[in-house]
């Protein structure tokens, strides 16, 4: 198993934890912050898809791993977007939360 494959793995379990939980938010109380920490959450499992799909050798034609290549942009704006949206959809949500 190479580096890439076992580091994929290991981040798969946080990144899917993320996304449902995210899922399970947005389906308590539409919101937007909800709804962009969905997305951003989704947007880091494609990152880690990406990753997985480096690591397996799946779809050659993306040129993985190198520099101006489809792959690496879709991995660059997956991880870019992601962090992005759930860090403002977190922020606002923790501000616009009820305290009861």
């Amino acid at each position: 198993m190479n580096a890439t494959l076992a580091k994929s793995m290991i981040a798969f379990l946080p990144a899917c934890m993320l996304l449902s939980g995210s899922a399970l938010l947005f389906r308590r109380g539409k919101s937007v912050g909800s709804l962009l920490q969905l997305i951003g959450a989704g947007c880091l499992v494609i990152v880690v898809l990406t990753h997985l799909c480096e690591a397996l050798y799946l779809f050659p034609w993306m040129h993985w791993g190198s520099e101006h290549s489809v792959g690496h942009y879709l991995d660059l704006s997956g991880a870019v977007l992601g962090l992005t949206l759930f860090l403002i959809g977190y922020l606002i949500h923790a501000l616009t939360k009820r305290h009861v």
